[in-house]
């Protein structure tokens, strides 16, 4: 399992978020605490994930439900 560096950001929803280039993983931190890997994310989705005014609207309408995924055991 890659394990993917994350940095906190401001969102009713996502604690915090991370990407790995190599591998095209994003890894998503919920404020609930559970953490999901998204496979075969492009960077510019992460770019404009990141850069997006509303992340939280972002991540549910371009990254939720268009990558396969899996919870990451903390």
């Amino acid at each position: 399992m890659i394990l993917v560096e994350r940095q906190p950001v401001k969102s009713r929803i996502l604690r915090s978020v991370g990407y790995d280039e190599n591998t095209k993983i994003l890894e998503i931190g919920f404020q609930s605490g559970l953490v999901y890997q998204y496979s075969g994310v492009p960077q510019k989705v992460y770019t404009d994930l990141m850069r997006s005014s509303e992340i939280g609207k972002y991540f549910s309408d371009k990254v939720r439900t268009q990558f396969q995924t899996k919870q990451v055991i903390t």
